[in-house]
């Protein structure tokens, strides 16, 4: 029988990797103009999600004002006689209503998160985004008790991101891990693979779901995988982690 491979660290991305961003966000904007013409926005709902589509993609996810920006776009007319401060009360409110209630874990993440919580290895995060975004999401997904309180890494605060390897290099130092016994997962191949690879620690691309489920990088993953469970098979087969 071949020797286990020894592993110190194990860290995961939030977005597409904990929980699906992406049909979290679809059903989040659909519930946010529908509100918004039920408040009497005069516009088509596939016209309303094409234009809230490009906000996001061209001021970023991070952007505050997504729906005022929105309401600038539209065909001259659609306001008339409407307040725009209520129409934009209006998706805020659906679009948190539905984080409320729709933002969880898969179920397989909270089970194997959960029985990782009780190894000895540091089970950390390293996440792309504003400080107090990626905060909200570990606590709203209940599982910021399964993790190492001093191994979250959120770009904002480090102020390095990805995909500089300078952000993976930093949470090594920090925490005084090897490479080679530190594990990232993450869904996408450019900024959570090859500055990873680039450093010499072990790579997972996380394929369950997201628009970077068919991407490639520059160089391959140690390992590739589909859901939690495979995750699981694979820290029990080469690493002998009772997950």
């Amino acid at each position: 029988m071949s020797a286990k491979k020894k592993l110190r660290a194990l860290f995961f991305d939030i977005d597409d990797t904990l929980f699906s961003t992406s049909v979290f966000a679809e059903k989040a904007r659909r519930a946010a103009v529908d509100a918004m013409a039920q408040t009497g926005l005069r516009v088509s709902k596939d016209l309303l999600l094409k234009e809230l589509g490009e906000v996001v993609e061209e001021f970023s996810s991070n952007y505050g004002y997504h729906f005022n920006k929105l309401l600038l776009r539209l065909p001259e007319g659609s306001l008339e006689g409407l307040n725009p401060a209520l129409l934009v009360a209006a998706g805020m409110v659906a679009y948190h209503d539905t984080k409320f209630r729709e933002f969880k874990v898969y179920d397989d993440v909270y089970e194997v998160l959960k029985a990782l919580s009780e190894t000895d290895l540091v089970r950390g995060i390293i996440s792309a985004g504003l400080t107090v975004k990626q905060a909200e999401k570990l606590i709203r997904l209940h599982i910021n008790e399964f993790l190492t309180p001093n191994a979250i890494f959120i770009t904002e605060q480090v102020g390095i991101s990805k995909p500089n390897p300078k952000l993976y290099a930093k949470v090594l130092q920090t925490l005084d891990l090897p490479p080679e016994e530190t594990m990232y997962v993450g869904d996408r191949p450019d900024h959570d693979v090859d500055p990873c690879n680039e450093l010499g620690m072990i790579t997972v691309w996380n394929r369950r779901s997201g628009k970077h489920s068919r991407s490639r990088g520059k160089t391959r993953p140690d390992y590739e995988i589909r859901d939690f469970y495979d995750l699981r098979r694979i820290l029990r087969e080469d690493f002998g982690i009772p997950a």
